[in-house]
């Protein structure tokens, strides 16, 4: 007998997590579950494969807890039911419903970006190595280094090097049909598939209809095993067809929890890394990001914008938009006094003296009165969780490294040192006692 509390909690969640999340992937992922069945104990839900079984789980068992039942684990006790596979119903032979052609049903297709071009990638110490390599694969397709797999931290221009490769290959060989994808999408379009029961129609469009592919941030196919699988099967398919394949990652091949097989696979061809650019290719990305406004920057306050603003090569180009239209709007000419009240907020300030993670773990640990082995641990308990997360924000407020390096210092991955900072962030503005311990950590490190 279904329950209608169970119903109204199912209903809750839905609504909550719908303004949350994309309106592709609740519809692809959440939309088409049902409860078919619940007690004081346990919700049973239909589902239409053990994908979506998967992805619920991996992605929302905290709100599930919250809004569902929970077993003696803390686990929501939830039981899942595949829907059962209904036949088609064979139609006569003058009414059969032809497939549309495979080249039409790809719409995950992700576009090329008509600004990330090779020639409008500034090259620097850092990335010109990979850009070569970009280029190498994009003159012979599946001939030079095949897979090529690009990573570095957010905001360094993978995805621009990624859709170079894509136009240059589309503008100087008009044959090769090129593919380019997120992973997030891919897994959104395996879902579709499997649920119209159409998976071979994507498999044969993959191997048959694609020469370039071009796929971005394949970190994301983390900790889901069966789309792993498949997307694995789909990649050997098209190296051993010596099809060109170009993956983009926040993190090295080694570093991803991916099954060996597919980490194998990876370093098949060649692993090239995206550094932070030093200080004068930063002046020259933001040089370049203020001719293309239209707006003429001192060189001088160029320098002084690049020294403030040196992890992420978007923030630069946001720092152009804000001081063009701030400009413009107020006819205001840029001095530095303008770029100092203008961008405050995104200047990263680092201090005089030189500041390690070790000193701020100790202060920390000293003021939250936690060891600093805890810290360095991966116990998630409160009590240890919050000084870490407030180690994590201080280590990124005070060192002049890149979130990849401060990672890598807490033995944690760049987007995990991004969380705690936004985390932290969120939290002192209406914590005053959190405010005032991190003021204690500040005045005990500056001693």
């Amino acid at each position: 007998m279904l329950a209608c509390d169970a119903c109204e909690a199912w209903t809750q969640f839905l609504q909550y997590i719908k303004g949350r999340t994309s309106t592709t992937a609740f519809g692809n992922w959440l939309a088409p579950i049902n409860v078919i069945e619940s007690n004081s104990d346990e919700v049973v839900l239909e589902i239409p494969n053990i994908f979506v079984q998967e992805y619920l789980l991996s992605n929302y068992k905290k709100d599930l807890c919250a809004f569902l039942p929970v077993n003696v684990n803390g686990e929501p006790a939830i039981k899942f039911v595949v829907a059962a596979q209904t036949k088609k119903v064979s139609l006569p032979p003058a009414v059969v419903v032809r497939d549309e052609p495979v080249e039409d049903s790809q719409e995950n297709e992700m576009k090329l970006n008509p600004n990330y071009r090779f020639e409008t990638f500034i090259e620097g110490p850092t990335n010109q190595f990979v850009k070569s390599a970009a280029m190498g694969v994009a003159a012979r397709p599946g001939q030079s280094y095949n897979p090529l797999f690009i990573h570095g931290g957010v905001g360094l221009g993978k995805t621009h090097i990624l859709h170079s490769i894509g136009h240059y290959v589309q503008e100087n060989n008009k044959k090769l049909r090129v593919q380019c994808i997120t992973t997030e999408a891919f897994i959104n379009e395996l879902v579709d598939h499997l649920r119209n029961k159409s998976i071979d129609r994507m498999k044969r469009f993959y191997r048959s209809n694609v020469d370039v592919l071009l796929v971005d941030d394949i970190q994301f196919l983390q900790n889901r095993l069966n789309f792993e699988e498949e997307f694995c099967n789909m990649f050997e398919a098209l190296i051993n067809q010596h099809k060109q394949i170009v993956v983009t990652s926040d993190k090295p091949p080694s570093q991803l929890k991916l099954s060996e097989r597919m980490i194998a696979r990876m370093e098949w061809g060649l692993v090239a890394h995206v550094g932070v650019p030093e200080l004068e290719t930063r002046v020259a990305i933001l040089q370049h990001k203020a001719q293309q406004k239209g707006l003429s920057i001192p060189n001088p306050i160029a320098f002084y914008i690049a020294e403030h603003i040196y992890n992420n090569v978007r923030q630069l180009e946001g720092a152009v938009n804000r001081l063009s239209v701030q400009c413009r709007m107020m006819n205001l000419a840029i001095t530095e006094e303008l770029v100092e009240k203008s961008l405050r907020e995104m200047f990263q300030h680092a201090p005089d003296q030189k500041i390690s993670v070790e000193q701020i773990l100790k202060s920390v640990a000293a003021v939250f009165q936690v060891r600093v082995s805890d810290l360095k641990g991966t116990m998630r308990t409160k009590d240890i969780a919050l000084p870490r997360q407030v180690a994590m924000y201080l280590a990124w407020k005070w060192i002049n490294e890149s979130l990849q390096m401060l990672g890598a210092s807490f033995g944690k991955t760049h987007s995990t040192i991004l969380h705690a900072c936004k985390n932290i962030e969120k939290k002192i503005t209406d914590d005053e006692t959190l405010r005032r311990q991190i003021s204690l950590v500040e005045r005990s490190i500056s001693l």
